[in-house]
């Protein structure tokens, strides 16, 4: 299965988030890039002393997002990715390029050497933050094609947070995980309402029994809660290995080493 390739294992993988701080040109940057390069390694390096299965690079810190990402952000992010990359040589790494920017996460996974991209979007439309967005799978997988990298594999939300899905209303979270998997998703991500809030547990048995492809958990999961999803196959964690469980805030290394810890403790 591509998901094993990938991290080596097939259940509870998790997946830490390097939240990239506000890069050049957006209304939060402040930053020299040798700094923000730096704090995204030294943030990766806690990370891998800490035995996480794999990262996550994201421009969290680009408020407000926009649907419309300018060049300097995927030259910067490709910089970031790359300078992590050359610390973590052998953990898998993945990127997601706020807001929506899923070909140019491709691309800056294909020049940086990573394994994967969070993407949203995938199927079906829905009204975000940042405003309407509309499904994206028919374009995006073209596009991996299109520049050859087809190695670097896709893991979708659906029914993401931060969005009203009104418009999808009579569809199930099952029924779009199904849509996903046709449209050649390499795994589904279920999360919160919003950054740091927790998922349905009962989702995730639900779609996990409706598809073959992976299930993942986006937001919400802490060292308490974590034997409720220690069966998906990934676990994303951001916020709570944050000091103050913010996301916001700066990377709490004894908190990572604790929560995995406990996944040691629960897959005995």
């Amino acid at each position: 299965m591509k998901f094993v390739d990938v991290f080596g294992r097939l259940k509870s993988v998790i997946i830490g988030m390097i939240h990239v701080r506000a890069l050049p040109g957006t209304p939060l940057g402040c930053m020299k890039m040798s700094q923000i390069v730096e704090e995204a390694c030294r943030e990766a390096a806690i990370y891998q002393d800490a035995g996480v299965d794999g990262v996550i690079i994201e421009n969290m810190h680009d408020t407000p997002y926009s649907f419309s990402v300018g060049p300097e952000v995927v030259s910067c992010m490709t910089a970031v990715c790359t300078a992590v990359r050359s610390i973590c040589p052998s953990m898998p790494l993945g990127v997601q390029i706020l807001s929506a920017a899923n070909q140019q996460a491709l691309a800056v996974a294909l020049a940086s050497g990573l394994d994967f991209i969070r993407a949203e979007g995938f199927v079906f439309s829905h009204v975000a933050d940042e405003g309407l967005l509309n499904a994206c799978a028919g374009d995006l997988l073209r596009y991996r094609k299109q520049i050859g990298a087809e190695h670097v594999k896709i893991f979708t939300d659906i029914k993401k947070k931060h969005s009203a899905h009104a418009l999808t209303s009579d569809v199930s979270i099952e029924e779009t995980a199904r849509a996903a998997e046709f449209f050649l998703s390499d795994g589904v991500i279920i999360t919160g309402v919003a950054t740091g809030a927790q998922a349905d547990p009962q989702e995730l048995r639900k779609v996990s029994h409706s598809v073959r492809i992976p299930v993942l958990i986006g937001s919400g999961v802490t060292h308490d809660n974590l034997e409720s999803y220690i069966d998906a196959n990934g676990i994303i964690v951001g916020s709570h290995f944050k000091k103050g469980g913010h996301w916001a805030n700066a990377l709490d290394p004894e908190k990572v080493k604790r929560f995995m810890s406990r996944r040691r403790e629960l897959i005995k």
